[in-house]
């Protein structure tokens, strides 16, 4: 089968494909054959930190084509998308049962694969935000896989007005469709009226005018891989707060809760009030053109890898 890697640190241009043997799954696992496979802004990252070469993996969706020892709710030809945590750049992968959740009819993996993960994560921050009814929300990365769901997540959660943070003003349209109210570039001083609270997937140096747009007794929610600092002071003066997310803390700690939102996020689907959106599709071979949209802030929604 095929398999993108690469052997040292750097840029896209390091991935390349490769040849590998079709892995077995082990007790508990799924061996899919990959349909459709997430690319995400911590993957890219990891490529370029100096580090030994990590197995490029993510979201994907497929059909399952063999069962490891002990599997039971699953069978050989069920459609499923999930979580892997080794390789799923590639033909086939291994998906532990845990990780697993059923694709229904009428949608496609490449939908499961924009919907369920980046939508768990933008259901995740919007729960740690404890928002209330007619609280303002900004959403940083607000065209991003993560970004474009939780706007329509906080939308439908009852937001009473919505401000979407991107990177570049052509990206306004697209959030604004989504159902944003307002739309602001991170090089502005003024990030226009204060908001309730905050869902942050950028972190660095944007966490600092991030906080400063929260109104007293604000809440951010910090969910990227950016990381940053924010300075004590400027929290004790408005009474506002900064809370982290991780989204493997729920799958590992609350399986009910994770499987609630998944369901939830499917519910939302189908009743047309979220819409997960897909920049581009990428074959393998293309790895390198996925990464490169991801690293230049170009992507507007998912992009999605298509073996």
């Amino acid at each position: 089968m095929r398999r993108v890697r690469y052997e040292r640190s750097g840029g896209p241009e390091v991935l390349f494909v490769g040849e590998a043997p079709v892995p077995p799954p082990g007790p508990g696992e799924l061996l899919v054959r990959v349909e459709a496979a997430g690319v995400t802004l911590p993957v890219v990252r990891k490529v370029r930190e100096p580090r030994e070469p990590i197995a490029l993996g993510g979201e994907i969706a497929g059909e399952v084509v063999a069962l490891g020892e002990g599997v039971t709710g699953h069978a050989v030809g069920d459609r499923v998308t999930g979580l892997v945590f080794g390789h799923g750049y590639a033909d086939y992968a291994l998906l532990h049962t845990a990780m697993a959740s059923p694709v229904p009819g009428g949608a496609s993996a490449v939908d499961a694969v924009a919907l369920v993960r980046p939508g768990l994560v933008a259901r995740g921050a919007l729960e740690a935000a404890r928002p209330e009814p007619g609280e303002a929300a900004l959403i940083t990365a607000a065209a991003s896989g993560v970004g474009h769901l939780a706007v329509q997540l906080a939308r439908a959660k009852g937001a009473g007005r919505i401000v979407g943070a991107v990177s570049d003003a052509g990206k306004a349209d697209f959030v604004r469709g989504l159902g944003a109210d307002d739309v602001i570039t991170y090089d502005r001083k003024d990030w226009g009226e204060p908001v309730d609270y905050a869902l942050d997937a950028v972190g660095g140096d944007l966490l600092a005018p991030a906080v400063a747009a929260l109104a007293p007794h604000g809440r951010l929610v910090a969910y990227s891989s950016g990381g940053g600092t924010v300075a004590a002071y400027d929290l004790l003066v408005g009474a506002k707060s900064v809370i982290g997310f991780q989204m493997a803390l729920i799958a590992r700690g609350k399986p009910a809760l994770y499987e609630a939102w998944r369901r939830e996020l499917w519910q939302l689907y189908a009743a047309g009030e979220l819409r997960p959106a897909v920049h581009a599709r990428y074959a393998l071979e293309d790895a390198a053109l996925a990464h490169a949209a991801i690293e230049e802030r170009a992507n507007l929604g998912k992009v999605v890898l298509v073996p």
